[in-house]
């Protein structure tokens, strides 16, 4: 990746220091759409989401490779928090209106500084975290606003492998790409 001309020595720099890779997971892990079920029996009411297998490899290798991760988002879903179990994510915040509180909370729990952690998002809530880590993200079909205080845009929309790339993107500026392949392999 460092010989590619179309990744900038600066992005490179960044993505070389993550220690942590946290984001957001309505729009980014998933296409954003929110899939209510009606349940008939009870009246009551089941939330259904679809992750991509690309971001749940991506976030294998991410953990294997010694990366920590985590998720930051403002609805309680079940299946957030099976997808993170599946995954060994490290951190999982659900039901948070802002963000901020959750971020300063990472930060302390990994022991890493604000330079050390990416941070992946697709809309307005996710500004104010953008802002102050060392690697902000926002996927292709983000708002514009976050795409223009970000210092990478993904080729993948949110929900299509846009967190794996990331993880790529890390561990390719780190050098470490070719041994998680292997990790990888079934």
């Amino acid at each position: 990746m460092s010989e590619n001309p179309h990744v900038p020595p600066l992005l490179l720099d960044r993505a070389r220091k993550i220690r942590l890779f946290l984001m957001d997971v309505d729009g980014t892990l998933t296409d954003g759409g929110v899939c209510l079920i009606s349940l008939p029996n009870d009246g009551g009411v089941a939330e259904m989401k679809v992750f991509s297998s690309l971001d749940g490899l991506g976030l294998k290798l991410a953990h294997i490779m010694g990366i920590q991760t985590g998720f930051i988002t403002g609805r309680k879903s079940p299946a957030v928090l099976q997808r993170a179990q599946e995954l060994s994510v490290d951190f999982v915040y659900l039901g948070q209106t802002t963000k901020m509180a959750a971020f300063e909370e990472c930060l302390q729990k990994a022991g890493v500084s604000e330079e050390e952690v990416a941070y992946m998002g697709d809309d307005l809530p996710d500004m104010p975290v953008a802002m102050r880590c060392g690697l902000a993200v926002a996927v292709a079909n983000a708002a514009s606003e976050l795409k223009a205080i970000s210092h990478y845009v993904t080729v993948a929309s949110g929900g299509e492998g846009a967190a794996r790339e990331v993880v790529e993107l890390i561990l390719k500026a780190q050098g470490r790409w070719a041994d998680a392949i292997p990790q990888a392999l079934a």
